[in-house]
């Protein structure tokens, strides 16, 4: 079988595609990185929008069988890779994982059009959260604080993919200098630190 593939933004600032990609290191897995630019449309041209019918990034690549949408992908990983888990093994335990990955990627997009990852990939930053992000972080961190009440290190006592993805919105608000629990800080700071975020992190991206 010919090895995975991944397609993601060439600037690599899609969440999404940070998700997917923490994921396969995460199991260890080998795989080709392949971008596309999405500013002239290559997600739409005809080679890749044949590859993938709704023309995203990202997209996973296994074989003859394409994937889009990342939490679609890291479900299918967990599947068919089962040697390192991303969510939890426990099935209400993993419903909530799922649940909450959901929850960040619907009901809170406000707040990544107000911070977007150009504030944590690229250090930009920005003004003022306008009335409805404000409702929007204060959901996200109520129910983030009652998520870590305990002061534990991982939402589900072991490490998981969601980990990141809440991370990540956290670090939306951290990095542009919002006002976010101590405790949220510390959380947030330490996912950023595994070795597979950090290979993220790393990646080139363009000045702009």
């Amino acid at each position: 079988m010919k090895p995975l593939q991944l397609y993601t933004d060439n600037l690599f600032l899609s969440p999404y595609a940070m998700s997917v990609f923490v994921a396969l290191h995460e199991k260890g897995l080998d795989f080709d990185l392949l971008e596309l630019d999405l500013e002239a449309g290559e997600q739409h041209r005809a080679g890749f929008a044949e590859l993938s019918r709704t023309q995203r990034v990202p997209t996973l690549v296994h074989g003859d069988f394409v994937l889009a949408e990342s939490s679609a992908i890291t479900e299918y990983l967990e599947e068919a890779f089962a040697q390192v888990p991303l969510y939890p093994r426990e099935l209400q335990a993993r419903a909530t994982a799922r649940q909450i990955q959901a929850w960040l990627r619907s009901d809170l997009l406000v707040i990544g059009q107000e911070r977007s990852t150009l504030v944590v990939f690229c250090g930009q930053h920005y003004g003022p959260l306008s009335a409805r992000a404000q409702v929007a972080v204060s959901k996200l961190l109520e129910a983030a604080q009652a998520w870590l009440a305990d002061g534990r290190e991982y939402l589900f006592g072991e490490w998981s993919i969601v980990d990141v993805d809440l991370a990540l919105m956290l670090n939306r608000l951290i990095l542009n200098g919002d006002t976010v629990p101590a405790a949220l800080q510390a959380y947030a700071q330490r996912q950023w630190q595994r070795p597979s975020v950090v290979k993220w992190l790393e990646l080139p991206r363009a000045a702009l």
